[in-house]
């Protein structure tokens, strides 16, 4: 099995991501360059690091609208694990302090606590590969196969399946939380959005029709009812979860949008 390392994840083109569905999906990869077309194997296991796109983690967004990555492409990870800066004063010094030491002279106390210097282990490990070259004997290489072809024999046991289990759930505690009920929702790796989310979606297309309906005419101007649903509430609607709902209501064919104004079709 090979393994895959990739960096800056979150900044891959979309037609590299295109090519990562099939790989990830079906651990294929199609090639077609003059006049050749072959399908490869693509059996790798992939590690991948992303960054946030406001360069730091908000907790009040879902792990796809920080890291703005397709959700058919999260949801081909099995596991998922966060790596978010505490922004904690004694965090910071701690971290301050090893950066400052991998730079900066030690103290005699540490120097007293270090079993061998380096500079001495570097040269007994250069004088090692220069003057021996080691050889596994018969009975050695013999016992080796022997040991792997046991190893593979033992298949799965139940403590490794409730460790599998517990690094799952452990990464689902991280990447599938809703920001809004605080509960872990898978749907929003697979589907893009949290339930409490698409029932918000749902909720507001259902008092945009209202709106409309209740209004003369055919012809809105999109703003003006964000405007003035807006003024009914508390908590301001998020423009993008208006414009989600007056995409849901385009696809019932209830309106058309036809650049900022809202055309009604029924």
């Amino acid at each position: 099995m090979e393994f895959v390392a990739s960096d800056e994840f979150d900044k891959m083109s979309d037609s590299s991501r295109a090519i990562l569905h099939e790989v990830m999906e079906q651990q294929t990869l199609s090639i077609a360059k003059a006049g050749i077309i072959c399908t490869l194997h693509a059996r790798a296991s992939i590690l991948a690091a992303a960054n946030p796109v406001d360069s730091q983690w908000n907790h009040h967004k879902s792990i796809v609208e920080n890291v703005q990555l397709p959700h058919t492409l999260l949801s081909r990870f099995d596991l998922i694990f966060l790596i978010i800066d505490p922004q904690n004063e004694e965090y910071d010094k701690h971290l301050a302090n090893h950066l400052i030491s991998l730079y900066h002279a030690q103290s005699e106390e540490l120097q007293e606590e270090e079993m061998f210097d380096l500079n001495v282990l570097r040269d007994f490990i250069a004088f090692g590969r220069q003057k021996y070259s080691p050889r596994l004997d018969e009975s050695a290489s013999e016992r080796l196969v022997e040991i792997y072809v046991e190893m593979r024999k033992l298949g799965m046991s139940l403590f490794d399946v409730e460790e599998a289990y517990r690094l799952y759930r452990s990464a689902l505690k991280q990447a599938a939380i809703d920001p809004v009920t605080g509960e872990i929702d898978i749907a929003q790796l697979y589907e893009g959005q949290t339930s409490s989310e698409k029932r918000r979606r749902v909720e507001l297309a259902g008092e945009v029709r209202h709106l409309i309906q209740s209004k003369q005419g055919i012809n809105f101007r999109r703003w003006d009812i964000l405007e003035e649903i807006n003024s009914k509430k508390e908590i301001p609607v998020r423009r993008d979860l208006y414009l989600s709902a007056l995409k849901l209501l385009q696809e019932e064919e209830f309106i058309a949008v036809v650049g900022d104004n809202l055309r009604l079709l029924v």
